[in-house]
């Protein structure tokens, strides 16, 4: 393929998917996702749960994110 056809095909891509659909979603949380989870669960002033799955873990960042505000683009 060329690369203008991979660009075209980029928005079909499922380099995104769900993290209910990730195949290794049930291992234990990344030693990233718990140093920046354990970060975003202090700045939300919620519980920080160690025992999160992969999975579980992703989602929790995603809400976290939200509520601080991390993770967005900054308006200028």
């Amino acid at each position: 393929m060329t690369d203008k056809t991979i660009q075209a095909h980029a928005a079909e891509s499922n380099m995104e998917k769900d993290p209910k659909d990730w195949v290794t979603g049930d291992e234990p949380m990344t030693g990233a996702q718990r140093s920046y989870l354990k970060t975003l669960s202090e700045e939300a002033k919620e519980d920080f749960d160690e025992t999160l799955t992969k999975a579980e873990a992703s989602r929790r960042i995603d809400e976290l994110q939200a509520k601080t505000g991390r993770g967005t683009p900054q308006a200028r």
